[in-house]
């Protein structure tokens, strides 16, 4: 397992759509996602995209780590602790209502930066997992949003393309003046 460079915004690659995976068992998909996983994990990010790692193929892998609710700009967003380390080769995202909701965002691939991002509250996305089985679940809350995220990244877009006030783009070393401002998102 190697950790990887992970792109930063600007880099051409991040604007690109991924390619569907052909084969998700084969060896070198294999040997991504362990990659992909020491990456995230070394970078403590809840989610990893392969075009962040200058693969353009249609894999993701998130994560909603405990400590992530600590110290948040939006303590009521909560992490779904439940959530398992989900690898997910050839996503696809079905939003289940039409409500959305503005959180606050980070990105390994816009470092030092937050955003507060709408994104679908209640989601079922699927794909496949490392074994070519299929993966079909339910998201709500933080779990949605690390997911279409990450899925985002298969597409080209960064999280401040989906911002609607680039007021609410702020330095994370901002973050305490903000809260200590008593401003609402």
């Amino acid at each position: 397992m190697t950790i990887r460079k992970i792109a930063r915004m600007g880099h051409p690659i991040l604007k690109l759509p991924a390619e569907p995976v052909k084969d998700p068992g084969a060896p070198e998909i294999r040997a991504l996602v362990e990659d992909m996983i020491e990456t995230m994990i070394d970078a403590n990010g809840a989610g990893l995209a392969a075009p962040q790692v200058h693969e353009g193929l249609r894999v993701v892998i998130f994560q909603a780590p405990g400590a992530r609710a600590e110290g948040g700009l939006d303590e009521e967003e909560a992490f779904d602790h439940t959530a398992p380390l989900t690898v997910l080769i050839n996503p696809e995202i079905e939003p289940q209502s039409d409500e959305m909701e503005e959180g606050w965002e980070g990105c390994l691939s816009v470092p030092g930066l937050r955003g507060l991002v709408p994104r679908y509250t209640d989601i079922v996305y699927k794909g496949v997992g490392l074994d070519g089985k299929p993966v079909e679940r339910r998201a709500k809350g933080f779990h949605a949003r690390v997911v279409q995220h990450e899925c985002d990244h298969l597409d080209g877009i960064l999280y401040p393309q989906r911002m609607t006030d680039l007021g609410k783009l702020i330095f994370e070393s901002e973050v305490r003046h903000w809260l200590a401002s008593g401003r609402k998102p």
